[in-house]
């Protein structure tokens, strides 16, 4: 999972192109970002298998709460 201090205004990619989709958490976890990074990077992948079985957390932004995972439901690497 990558880091991006602003995050960008427009569509997101990951790093082989594939579109993302823009999402989010609770500030719960959000404060785990900075005071234990390991706990926040293990907060995201749990919360994301719960609730978007199939999808991935690909990139961060603190500033802007933004979460943006990829749709691996039926994707071949």
């Amino acid at each position: 999972m990558s880091h991006d201090s602003a995050g960008p205004a427009g569509p997101v990619y990951d790093d082989d192109g594939v579109l993302l989709t823009q999402s989010g958490i609770g500030e719960q976890a959000w404060a785990l970002y900075h005071t234990d990074p390991a706990a926040f990077r293990r907060a995201v992948k749990e919360y994301f298998a719960l609730g978007y079985p199939g999808w991935t957390a690909r990139k961060v932004s603190y500033k802007r709460r933004i979460i943006w995972i990829r749709d691996d439901r039926g994707r071949t690497i």
